[in-house]
């Protein structure tokens, strides 16, 4: 569990509820089931217009890494790989190929089964370099999801307004339909703005930000395979690793 991400969240939607009562407002005026509808359903509506149906699905399954990220298996690959290495320059890269079929990442399986096969190293850092690239920009893709929500939402909370607006010049002749009518307009504008930059944005920027971390392990994994190739010292290996983590 992302604590920070959960407290972050929740204190911000805190800070504005008690603005809210501390200006001596009423906390039932900023729940507006209209304007919530206007806001959420338009903004989703235009966001899956915009994205390829896989894309747009993976973008919402990625939600979870808000909260729950994908672990930092740092450390453990480091210690991982470092006794590969040993192993390879003792008994040769044909020792490793027990190891593959242990292991439950596909790219790590794949990295050691072309060590195995006696790619060369430089051959190795092509192929698998390619697939982070390929696998970054996909999940970049689906995180943008999040951040085009961020775009959309405020304009449809000022289209929320608008609606509000025109409903309250329709009943001028009733003043009781007013306030109704003016608290929807207000509302909605308070919505699109709000869940952009506390809910949409900072989504976008935190799987982005695991995107990142999960696309320098990889390219960490690679540099250690062609290290090993090479037939590197293992602590020379180990080492560069532990660059990739500070």
């Amino acid at each position: 569990m992302d604590r920070i991400s959960l407290v972050g969240l929740v204190l911000g939607v805190a800070a504005i509820l008690a603005g809210q009562v501390l200006e001596g407002g009423h906390l039932a005026s900023l729940f507006q089931p209209t304007a919530a509808l206007i806001v959420v359903g338009g903004t989703l509506g235009a966001v899956m217009l915009q994205s390829p149906l896989p894309v747009f699905l993976e973008g919402m399954r990625m939600t979870r890494w808000v909260f729950s990220p994908p672990p930092d298996r740092g450390e453990e690959l480091i210690g991982l790989v470092t006794q590969w290495g040993v192993i390879a320059r003792r008994d040769g890269l044909l020792a490793l190929e027990p190891h593959i079929d242990r292991q439950d990442d596909p790219f790590l399986r794949r990295g050691l089964q072309f060590l195995v096969d006696g790619i060369e190293p430089q051959r190795l850092r092509e192929l698998l370099g390619v697939e982070i690239d390929v696998a970054e920009a996909r999940m970049r893709q689906c995180a943008r999801v999040w951040e085009a929500a961020g775009g959309y939402s405020p304009t449809i909370g000022i289209l929320g307004a608008v609606l509000g607006l025109i409903h309250v010049m329709e009943n001028l002749s009733d003043p009781a339909l007013l306030g109704a009518g003016i608290a929807v307009a207000f509302v909605a504008t308070i919505y699109g703005v709000g869940f952009a930059n506390l809910v949409f944005l900072p989504f976008a920027r935190k799987i982005q930000a695991h995107v990142a971390r999960v696309s320098a392990e990889r390219e960490m994994i690679v540099e250690a395979l062609a290290g090993i190739g090479n037939g590197e010292n293992p602590r020379i290996i180990e080492a560069r690793m532990r660059g990739y983590l500070h």
